[in-house]
């Protein structure tokens, strides 16, 4: 399934989502532009490389442009590829609007930033040494989808399902479609730690773990700065 829209209307305009929204595409963009070499080294310096992170926090001294820690924001705004943008900013998209209603623009901002930050840490504990950089926006919109699942468990969601060949809509509530987001993510997630544990290489690859890891401090982190607040 991929959702279209939900069917809650906002009041207000959603000035932050389509502010990230943006900066997600200019981002992406420039990365398009570069040539292999250049978007590696761009991507090395501002993706979070869970390596460095560990050589930070014990007191390496590392020839970093940036602060390692930097990395834990800047690396929320790059993306692997067209479907990994395109995937992020739907759901992005769809989702928060009404939860930067809930919580007034500022704090939706810092909420995201925040989840995004956890969801970081998340995956860099299981991977304490990997060299391989974890980027993308997966994390802090995962944070999104939990304070919007606890706010809006019945808001139906507009989205396509493809049977084979033909393509229709169906309508879906949110706690359903987030539910399957989630379970996916979990299963993924333990089957590359797994994998990693049989294979004694490192975890790598999609942040399955930073979904997880963004979903768990939104639960946590969105009551707490209002969502539930009437209004």
């Amino acid at each position: 399934m991929f959702p279209l829209y939900d069917e809650n209307p906002t009041r207000s305009t959603p000035y932050i989502t389509y502010g990230l929204i943006g900066i997600n595409v200019l981002v992406f963009l420039h990365e398009f532009s570069l040539s292999s070499r250049q978007l590696e080294q761009f991507i090395r310096v501002y993706a979070l490389v869970p390596r460095d992170l560990t050589a930070t926090l014990a007191g390496v001294p590392l020839n970093h442009p940036i602060p390692v820690w930097a990395t834990l924001i800047t690396s929320q705004f790059l993306h692997g590829g067209w479907w990994h943008l395109i995937s992020n900013m739907v759901f992005l998209w769809i989702f928060g609007n009404n939860v930067e209603e809930r919580l007034g623009h500022f704090k939706y901002l810092i909420f995201y930033l925040s989840c995004g930050v956890f969801a970081a840490l998340c995956q860099w504990s299981v991977a304490m040494m990997s060299e391989i950089p974890s980027l993308g926006a997966s994390g802090a919109i995962a944070g999104v989808l939990a304070a919007y699942v606890i706010r809006f468990p019945q808001t139906r969601v507009v989205s396509l399902i493809f049977l084979g060949f033909f393509i229709t809509t169906i309508r879906v509530p949110a706690f359903i479609l987030i539910g399957l987001f989630i379970i996916q993510n979990v299963i993924s997630g333990l089957a590359s730690l797994q994998a990693a544990a049989n294979m004694s290489v490192q975890t790598g690859g999609v942040a399955y773990w930073a979904h997880v890891g963004g979903f768990v401090f939104g639960l946590i982190l969105a009551p707490v700065f209002g969502l539930f607040r009437r209004g």
